[in-house]
Formats: structure tokens, C-alpha cells, sequence
């Protein structure tokens, strides 16, 4: 039998359960512990703190989880990679060092530190030098809003948690590390994978892959009979228990609820993945098509047939920019008749809003309750006996002053509009930047990925 290798993920957002690391840590059987925290807007959000609080701009909750989880660490060897770091890699390093020397165990924990994905400094050198980070829909030039830049971040793969994992660290922190990369860096450590097998890259990414947003390949947001999903307040947290041949189970803790089925991975084996004969991460291109899942056992699911071909020579980019303003207010209208006043509140409002000269980039209007979550393809008559809607508008424009004006224009129907309204507290909403997802490319040349372990 050949040997294999258990990852567990025990975040698959930042803000996931907190008690599923320790879970996976101390109930799990697992050799590795993958923490997946960034998204896109995230990554926006840590670099605005940073830019208030030069210590900030990283997963302020994983020092912490890394804490609390020592005994397995430092006594049974399990291993956590973690993209915590977002665009301060060493400084959520040195407050995970801090946090352990707190917890008594100072100068035994070793963190590796990969930094090189954040572009923002070089930004204007790297469009000098022609690399022109064209809109990957629409073509343009990032010149076009660099002015608006509040984050650029480049996705890089295993190479670098990999090489921290190689100089003996017991905890790695990435900033913008693709997310299923952070469960092949253990894996290609722990067998000593080469970067260009292909086949065996592509089943590491594609395990990655499933576990990568924690319980939602173990039941959590599961369409496939959700309502028989066992003791999901209790749910088990997904493992990944992959042989050296590329063959992978899908497990989750013994003694825990929630359900690990052939449909359970499947419905996260296609999230977010494109053209199934070619996924594309910095790491492999994976396809998907010679995928073979079977059920071995109750809530354990095995899958074989990953493909792969060689790594892309460009790398994804993910930027934020600055664009505009928006606000949002809510009111509640009773029944009787709750949508035909929802509506005439909107009317009304707008009406206003006209007359005072205000102008918005975009005005969105819902009806929660009276088919706002479906669009066009309600009922007609959908929401006509509705004991309650929700009226809720939003507005996004360049200038901040209309936007603020807006936020006092809601609140007024309360007494001047359609009767029976209730939940007004919502009704003036706060004024808000929009950051707004600018995709590019980049040649992987000029990404200096940096690897570095503290203690």
C-alpha cells in the first residue's frame, strides 16, 4: 500500500468557523493544516488597514488559531500553510511568533514567510517597463485607473511555501497564494513531487481544489438533499488524504456531522473552475474531464484520473481600485397590499431625487420578498399577498457629495410616504468606498517570489 498524506482545510473564507482549525488539529489524523483566507475584495480591505495602521493588513484572528493549536504543531508535527499573511506576510509572522511566545512556547515555533505576490510598490516600475496589466475582458490598459489603485496582488502558486516548508518551518505565511497551492505545497513536500509531473501536479491541485472552501464539500452549502445533511451544526471540516500514485479520499473527523458524498464533491469539484479540460493555476494546467469518483465508504469518497500539462508562463493578477461611492437604505412595508407600497416608495424617492438634481452612476431598487432574489424570472404577481417586503435601494456614483445626500433622502418615507412601514433604523445607510476587480496577467519572470523563516 502506498503511503499517503492527510491535509486538512480548516477555513475556507476569512471568517470561517474559528473552532474548525483545532477540529482538523486534534480530532483530524492530519499531517498538514491548509487555512484559506483571501478573496479578492479581501485583499483590498487588509491593504486599506495597512495603509491606516502600518502593522495591520493581515488575517488578525490567525496568531491566535496558530495558539491554540500548538500541542499539535510542536508535539505531533502537524504542519499549517496558511495565505493569513494578505499584504503583510511578516507582520502576521511576527504576531504569530508573539502569540506563541505568549502561550509559553517562545523560540520553539519556526513561521516560513513567502512575500513577492504584492505588486503594489513595483506598480509604476512594472508599467514602465511595458508589462501593460490589460483589463483580461475588456482590454485596457491599467494606466487607465492607476491613479485608482488601492491593491495589486499576483496569485502565486506552490514554489514558495513549498521552499519554506523545505527549511524546516512549522508555520507558513503567503500573501496571494492560489488557494489550492496551499494543499500542493505539503503534498509536493511530503513526496517529493516534481514540479513538472504533471499528472501528479494536477491531482494536488485538484484535492487543493475541493477542500479549499472548508465545509462546503463536507455538506455545507450543499444543494443535494441539504435537508438530510446530518448534525450540521456540528459539521466535520474536509480532509484530503492523498496517496503518492495521485489518487486522493475525501474524508472529514470521525464523530462529526455533515456528509462527504460523490455529489457533495462534485458540486465543489465544479465551483469556479471554467473550461474543465483546462484549469488554469500557476502551479499545472489541470483537466478535469478524465475525473473518476466513487463512493468507498460512507464519508469517504475516492477520486482518480487527474490530468495535467504544463504551468501557464503568465500569472493571474488581482487589482482593487477606487470606484466611486455608494450607499444603501432599507425600509419594511406591511401587509396589507406590502409590495404596491414598497413600490410606490420607490417611486416617490426617485421622484425626489430627480427634483433635487441628484445624478447616480446607478440606482438599484429591491423588493425583498416580493421576488428580488429571482429578477426577471418571478411570477408575475409574485409577492402580491406577501405579509412583508423589504424595500431596499441602493446608489453608487463619483461624487461622494450626492451619495451622502442620498442617505437622508430614505428615511422621510417613514412619515411622508406609503403607510405601514416599520425598520427604519436601516433606512439611512452609511456612505461607502467601491472597490471595484481589475483581472490581468503578468509574465511570471516578473514576480520575485522571497522565502524567508523566522523564530
Amino acid at each position: 500500500m502506498s503511503r499517503t498524506v492527510r491535509v486538512g482545510c480548516g477555513a475556507g473564507m476569512w471568517g470561517d468557523d474559528l473552532e474548525a482549525p483545532r477540529q482538523l488539529a486534534e480530532r483530524g489524523r492530519i499531517d498538514y493544516l491548509m487555512l484559506d483566507y483571501l478573496a479578492e475584495v479581501t485583499m483590498s480591505i487588509l491593504q486599506k488597514q495597512r495603509s491606516r495602521d502600518p502593522s495591520a493588513g493581515y488575517a488578525r484572528d490567525f496568531p491566535s488559531t496558530v495558539a491554540g493549536i500548538l500541542g499539535p504543531i510542536l508535539e505531533h508535527g502537524v504542519k499549517v500553510v496558511a495565505d493569513a499573511g494578505g499584504v503583510n506576510p511578516r507582520g502576521c509572522a511576527e504576531a504569530t511568533l508573539a502569540a506563541a511566545a505568549k502561550a509559553g512556547k517562545g523560540g520553539q515555533l519556526r513561521v516560513g514567510v513567502v512575500t513577492g505576490d504584492d505588486l503594489l510598490p513595483r506598480l509604476d516600475d512594472l508599467l514602465a517597463a511595458g508589462h501593460a496589466l490589460a483589463h483580461m475582458e475588456t482590454g485596457a490598459p491599467l494606466s487607465s485607473v492607476r491613479d485608482k489603485v488601492v491593491a495589486a496582488n499576483a496569485y502565486i502558486g506552490a514554489d514558495g511555501p513549498l521552499a519554506a516548508l523545505e527549511r524546516g518551518a512549522h508555520v507558513v505565511v503567503t500573501g496571494r497564494c492560489a488557494d489550492a497551492s496551499l494543499t500542493l505545497a505539503p503534498l509536493r513536500h511530503a513526496f517529493g513531487w516534481a514540479g513538472d509531473d504533471w499528472a501528479r501536479m494536477a491531482a494536488g491541485m485538484i484535492a487543493g481544489h475541493v477542500i479549499e472552501c472548508g465545509a462546503q464539500c463536507t455538506g455545507g452549502n450543499c444543494l443535494h438533499d441539504w435537508r438530510t445533511i446530518p448534525d450540521m451544526a456540528n459539521i466535520g471540516y474536509p480532509i484530503a488524504e492523498v496517496s503518492d500514485d495521485g489518487s486522493v479520499v475525501f474524508t472529514k473527523p470521525d464523530g462529526t456531522g455533515g456528509r462527504v458524498s460523490v455529489q457533495s464533491v462534485t458540486e465543489q469539484l465544479v465551483y469556479e473552475i471554467g473550461d474543465p479540460r483546462a484549469y488554469m493555476t500557476p502551479d499545472v494546467v489541470c483537466d478535469f474531464t478524465g475525473l473518476h469518483l466513487e463512493q468507498a465508504s460512507r464519508d469517504h469518497v475516492r477520486m482518480t484520473g487527474a490530468r495535467g500539462t504544463p504551468r501557464p508562463e503568465m500569472l493571474k493578477v488581482s487589482v482593487a481600485y477606487q470606484a466611486g461611492w455608494k450607499a444603501h437604505g432599507t425600509l419594511t412595508y406591511a401587509w396589507p397590499d406590502a409590495a404596491d407600497k414598497a413600490r410606490m416608495a420607490d417611486r416617490v424617492l426617485r421622484e425626489r431625487l430627480d427634483r433635487l438634481g441628484l445624478r447616480f452612476d446607478e440606482v438599484v431598487s429591491e423588493f425583498v420578498g416580493a421576488g428580488a432574489a429571482h429578477g426577471a424570472v418571478t411570477p408575475a404577481g409574485a409577492g402580491a399577498d406577501a405579509p412583508e417586503v423589504m424595500y431596499r435601494v441602493g446608489v453608487r456614483s463619483a461624487n461622494k457629495a450626492a451619495v451622502e445626500r442620498f442617505t437622508r433622502e430614505v428615511a422621510p418615507l417613514v412619515l411622508n410616504g406609503p403607510p405601514s412601514v416599520t425598520g427604519y433604523q436601516q433606512a439611512r445607510g452609511k456612505v461607502e468606498e467601491v472597490i471595484a476587480f481589475w483581472p490581468a496577467l503578468i509574465r511570471r519572470d516578473a514576480v520575485d517570489v522571497k522565502v524567508e523563516v523566522l523564530q
